[in-house]
């Protein structure tokens, strides 16, 4: 099941990485036309969206002991969404060995250093950064 974990996170990662990257090159974000961003089902669907990256954030509070990881992650997961989110499952799972039963991924074990999620904030406003100016 570990396995089958990471090739599943690995595919999210790759995939939304790869989507970000071709949309990010054809029309930068602060560019979405009105019509789009204020069209109901855009707006629906971006609740939706983020209804689910606050689910998925409760249960990494459960999992993460530290105050300053769990707001690092917050934010990486609100700017990054699913990549943030595949990074951490991905994490998780590389921690553990290929034969590890499920709950070890699902309940509390050793924290994840606070360093990942400040990378990855790090990163996107780097790569926001040198999209603005471009």
């Amino acid at each position: 099941m570990i396995l089958a974990l990471r090739v599943f996170f690995s595919v999210v990662l790759v995939s939304m990485l790869a989507v970000t990257g071709w949309a990010g090159s054809q029309v930068p974000l602060w560019a979405i036309p009105a019509s789009v961003g204020g069209h109901p089902w855009f707006i629906a669907t971006l609740c939706d969206t983020y209804w689910a990256f606050f689910a998925f954030y409760l249960w990494l509070c459960a999992k993460e002991p530290s105050w300053a990881a769990r707001a690092l992650w917050f934010v990486a997961i609100v700017l990054l969404g699913n990549i943030a989110m595949a990074s951490y499952a991905l994490a998780v799972l590389f921690r553990l060995p290929a034969d590890a039963a499920v709950d070890r991924v699902l309940l509390r074990g050793t924290p994840l250093p606070v360093w990942l999620p400040a990378a990855l904030i790090a990163l996107f406003l780097f790569v926001f950064g040198c999209a603005a100016l471009a």
